[in-house]
């Protein structure tokens, strides 16, 4: 399973792009392999602000529904309208086409993984 070197992850199984400035925010392959198919995406309007750790939306797929938790404390700046269409797009390129929210970020958070650690993570959860 492929993790990018250049992104942060948390426990939670969500990835960001950078620390600060203005990140993409989305679900790892990972956990998008244990969802299976992903049927529907619910997420927040631009303008609403999280906490680190805080439930930004929720992501359903044939086996259940998930929260989706904010990795960062900061503002949403955009959303994939493109993914809320058609959820299902999300397993195609998660790392790219499948980011969820542009956040600007205030403060990230205080647990989050290198590519190196959330393999280490992912394969402890096994």
């Amino acid at each position: 399973m492929d993790f990018p070197a250049k992104l942060k992850y948390t426990k939670d199984h969500e990835w960001m792009s950078a620390l600060t400035g203005e990140v993409s925010v989305g679900v790892t392959a990972y956990a998008l392999e244990q969802l299976g198919d992903i049927v529907h995406i619910e997420l927040p309007e631009p303008g609403t602000h999280f906490s680190a750790g805080d439930s930004f939306g929720t992501i359903e797929s044939t086996k259940t529904v998930s929260d989706l938790y904010c990795p960062a404390s900061g503002k949403v700046t955009a959303v994939n309208k493109d993914l809320l269409a058609h959820p299902e797009n999300i397993q195609d390129e998660p790392y790219s086409k499948g980011w969820l929210i542009k956040l600007q970020v205030e403060q990230a958070g205080k647990d989050l993984m290198d590519a190196k650690q959330y393999e280490s993570y992912c394969k402890d959860e096994e």
